[in-house]
C-alpha cells in the first residue's frame, strides 16, 4: 500500500521544495566559486550566506555538502567550508579528460551527421570569423562553447554529452582567459574549421584526431595563460 506517499502529501511538497531550493543554492554559489567571485581560501559561513540569499541555514549548509562532494570545498573542523576552487593541477585534469571523450565525442557524430548540422555548424564558425574581425573575444568564447555543445549533442550520446558539459562548465572562467591571450581566438576558429571539414567528410578518424589535438592545443595555452598570471604583481591579478 502507498499511504506513506498519499497521507502526507504536504510534507512531501515541503521535502521537494526545500531539495530545489537547495539545488538553487549550490547552483549559485558553484557558478560565484567558478566565476572567481568567490575565491580559493575564502570560508563560506552559513548564517551570513543564509542572511545574503534570504533562505534558512538547512539549504545552505545541504548546498555546502554538495560543493564539498564536487570538489569545490573543503570541510575543516572548528573552521567550516573553505573554497578550493579549480586549480592547476585541476586545469591540466579537466583538459586531459576532454581531451580524449571530447574526441570520441567527434568520432561518434561524424558516423552520422546530416547535412544541416553541418550548416549549423558551419554558421557558428563563420560567426566565430566574423567577431574575430572585430575582436570580440566574448562573442568568440559563447560561440566556441556552442560549437563544442553541438558536437556534443551531435554525438547522440546522453552520457557523453552530460559529463562533457559539465567538464566544459566547470573551466568557463578560464576559458575567457585563454581566448584573451595573443593569437589563441583565431588559431582556435582554424581548428574548428578543419575539424568542421573532416565531420562533414564523415571521416571519423581525422574528425577524432583534430577534436584531441584542438583540446591538447588548447590545454597547453591556458596552462601558459595561468602561469602567467601567477607571476604578476597582486594589483595586476584578475
Amino acid at each position: 500500500m502507498n499511504t506513506t506517499r498519499e497521507s502526507n502529501p504536504s510534507k512531501l511538497m515541503a521535502s521537494d521544495n526545500a531539495a530545489s531550493l537547495s539545488t538553487r543554492v549550490f547552483e549559485q554559489l558553484e557558478e560565484s566559486i567558478l566565476s572567481g567571485r568567490i575565491k580559493p581560501g575564502e570560508s563560506l559561513i552559513e548564517l551570513k550566506l543564509s542572511e545574503q540569499l534570504g533562505v534558512s541555514r538547512t539549504p545552505v549548509r545541504e548546498a555546502i555538502r554538495m560543493l564539498e562532494q564536487k570538489g569545490l570545498v573543503q570541510i575543516i573542523p572548528n573552521k567550516g567550508a573553505v573554497v578550493l576552487g579549480i586549480s592547476e593541477k585541476d586545469l591540466e585534469d579537466i583538459y586531459t579528460i576532454r581531451m580524449y571523450i571530447e574526441g570520441l565525442a567527434s568520432r561518434l557524430a561524424a558516423a552520422n551527421i546530416t547535412d544541416e548540422q553541418i550548416r549549423e555548424l558551419s554558421e557558428l564558425v563563420d560567426l566565430q570569423e566574423f567577431y574575430s574581425l572585430k575582436q570580440s573575444t566574448s562573442h568568440i568564447k559563447d560561440l566556441d562553447s556552442r560549437f563544442h555543445e553541438k558536437i556534443y549533442e551531435y554525438s547522440n550520446n546522453r552520457t557523453l554529452q552530460h559529463t562533457l558539459s559539465d567538464l566544459h562548465h566547470m573551466v568557463v572562467r578560464y576559458r575567457q582567459l585563454s581566448f584573451a591571450a595573443e593569437g589563441r581566438a583565431e588559431k582556435a576558429i582554424e581548428e574548428h574549421r578543419q575539424i568542421l571539414q573532416a565531420l562533414a567528410r564523415h571521416d571519423q578518424d581525422a574528425a577524432e584526431k583534430l577534436t584531441v589535438q584542438h583540446i591538447s592545443n588548447a590545454k597547453d595555452n591556458l596552462l601558459q595563460v595561468v602561469k602567467a598570471q601567477k607571476s604578476l604583481p597582486n594589483d595586476q591579478k584578475e
